[in-house]
């Protein structure tokens, strides 16, 4: 296993932390809930019916990713994409309240990514209706979108791609990310989807989880030794700088230079594991722009997972929570 990240070490990274700026580029997304109770089951099929009690949303994709940043106390901007609709103004505005600088470049051929929950008072789904539309950009929009990112990224201390198969990750984009990072000499770090691997190629860090794995190596990923065969396999065939696979109750598998083990997970009550992906890669993200090294990062990101996943829906941490959880009392 990888060595715990020592508390003043934690306490040190988190602060520098806090004085960096990350750019996040990909899909976002507006997640809405519909709650209600549980009545009866419906005489016109057999669904139940949910008496109304409320709605409200919350920022997912790429947006969650930033806004795991700014609650952990960095500055973040968000380049993405959204329709030209209601839900792209509340989007905008879940950002700027969430102390996200948004850059959403408009697109009047799609609606904004919208997942929409139809959920019981104790939280549970019933249904969910999805408005997308996943074409990938191009044009006109996907120029746009390259011109934000060349922009926000001039005083950027890292750039993370949130890759969820929306549109907005293009080979064009990914490698103006790619450029950009390398003009900085800055880490890019991906949260990928299979289809696009090859466009990841240069890339500091991906953090697939052990499903992506599994599907790029061809292989199971069961135990330690599978997973790192497996992460071997993904960073050779993705051509990256490192792997930081996501391994569910099992933790995070590392596989980089000089450093190449387990990061155990750290037991607690799963609430939800939405989103858990997102607040891996941004903590690993701060961590390294932070100048934290990319074991410490893989320990850091772990723990912060595991926080969040006791959490309802995409969920965020602060600063305070991620030290007490590593054993560091805030300052």
């Amino acid at each position: 296993m990888l060595p715990p990240v020592a508390p003043e070490r934690a306490r040190a990274i988190v602060a520098a932390a806090a004085r960096t700026h990350i750019l996040v580029v990909g899909d976002a997304m507006l997640d809405r809930f519909i709650a209600g109770r549980v009545t009866r089951i419906s005489p016109e099929a057999p669904v139940p019916i949910i008496i109304f009690d409320h709605e409200s949303h919350r920022i997912g994709g790429a947006a969650n990713v930033a806004h795991n940043i700014t609650s952990l106390g960095a500055r973040a901007t968000l380049v993405t994409i959204a329709g030209q609709d209601d839900a792209a103004a509340t989007l905008a505005a879940a950002c700027r309240e969430a102390g996200i600088s948004p850059a959403c470049v408009g697109d009047a051929s799609r609606p904004t990514t919208t997942k929409v929950r139809i959920v019981t008072e104790r939280n549970q789904q019933v249904a969910r209706v999805d408005y997308e539309v996943d074409a990938e950009i191009a044009g006109e929009v996907e120029q746009r979108v390259v011109a934000a990112l060349q922009q926000h990224a001039t005083d950027a201390s890292a750039i993370v791609i949130s890759d969820y198969l929306k549109g907005c990750v293009t080979e064009r984009i990914m490698q103006a990310a790619l450029d950009a990072g390398a003009a900085r000499k800055i880490p890019v770090l991906v949260d990928p989807k299979i289809p696009h691997i090859d466009y990841y190629r240069g890339a500091t860090v991906i953090t697939p989880n052990h499903h992506e794995t599994e599907i790029a190596a061809n292989m199971r990923v069961r135990t330690d030794d599978e997973a790192r065969l497996a992460a071997r396999v993904f960073r050779e065939r993705a051509a990256c700088g490192a792997v930081l696979m996501t391994r569910g109750d099992q933790g995070i598998w590392l596989l980089a230079e000089g450093a190449e083990d387990s990061v155990p997970a750290t037991a607690r009550e799963v609430a939800d594991v939405t989103g858990a992906g997102d607040t891996v890669i941004a903590t690993a993200a701060l961590a390294l722009a932070a100048g934290a090294t990319l074991a410490e990062a893989a320990c850091l990101a772990n723990e912060a997972a595991g926080l969040v996943v006791a959490k309802f829906g995409p969920a965020v941490l602060t600063p305070a929570e991620l030290l007490r959880a590593l054993g560091a009392t805030p300052t």
